[in-house]
């Protein structure tokens, strides 16, 4: 008998608030998915590729939810490489972002998002949003 693990998430979010907020919405939506954080695109790619001393994340995450405006990497730079790479191409990344600039919109989807998703204002909103995205990944069969 197999145990069917769920996919794992990497959140990239360098906002202490907005992690804080994220980990609570997925409390409350009884999310059991391991969630691993990295505060930006540059530690992200540390984690999912082990670079720099940081440990490789294994198995790697199939899901990401990636902020835009973030110091050192941002978000779409950590798109971008992301989609060149063989190994992580594949992981399914949903924008979550407070940037409505068409231009960013526009960018993450020649980049191939799963979605774009503006941070909503109030928590309740934002643990409507996170119930969508669970039962988006719990319908959605995702590579191997």
């Amino acid at each position: 008998m197999t145990i069917d693990i769920p996919p794992g998430i990497i959140l990239v979010e360098d906002d202490d608030i907005d992690r804080m907020v994220v980990t609570r919405a997925f409390a409350k939506n009884n999310i059991k998915n391991p969630l691993h954080i990295a505060r930006d695109g540059e530690e992200a790619l540390e984690m999912l590729k082990g670079l720099n001393g940081k440990e490789k994340l294994d198995p790697l995450p199939k899901i990401m939810l990636l902020d835009i405006n973030m110091p050192r990497m941002n978000g779409l730079e950590l798109l971008r490489e992301i989609r060149h790479d063989e190994e992580l191409q594949t992981i399914s990344v949903f924008m979550l972002t407070t940037s409505k600039d068409d231009q960013d919109r526009l960018e993450a989807y020649k980049n191939n998002v799963a979605g774009y998703i503006i941070k909503p204002v109030s928590f309740d909103k934002l643990v409507e949003a996170i119930a969508v995205l669970n039962t988006y990944w719990n319908l959605s069969v995702l590579p191997a």
